[in-house]
């Protein structure tokens, strides 16, 4: 069975696990449209499993994915372009604006 999930059940998915504070209203809007996409052009269905998304997706400041990364720049370099290029090497970006902050997959 299938049960289609609209943006706003989504969004009361995460309140029902106490876990929308970890993301946020923009974050969760991306997320949302980003998961929504996937299954669009991969024809594969994804389950909502709240607790799953929270460990594979994370949404940070740029100078929090610098300290967990240990990114370095070198001097006249850009934090937040050295982040982003990591992040692109490394694994997806889902967007890179929610509100000052970056909401990529985590569980790479």
């Amino acid at each position: 069975m299938k049960t289609t999930i609209t943006k706003s059940a989504f969004m009361d998915a995460f309140h029902a696990y106490d876990r929308y504070d970890q993301f946020g209203y923009t974050a969760l809007s991306s997320l949302f449209d980003y998961l929504e996409d996937y299954e669009e052009t991969s024809d594969e269905e994804i389950e909502l499993d709240v607790i799953a998304l929270c460990c594979d997706y994370s949404v940070d400041t740029v100078e929090e994915i610098a300290a967990n990364y240990s990114i370095e720049v070198d001097e006249g370099e850009d934090l937040r372009d050295a982040v982003l290029d990591y992040l692109n090497d490394n694994t997806t970006v889902v967007d890179d604006d929610c509100d000052g902050s970056i909401l990529y997959v985590s569980a790479f």
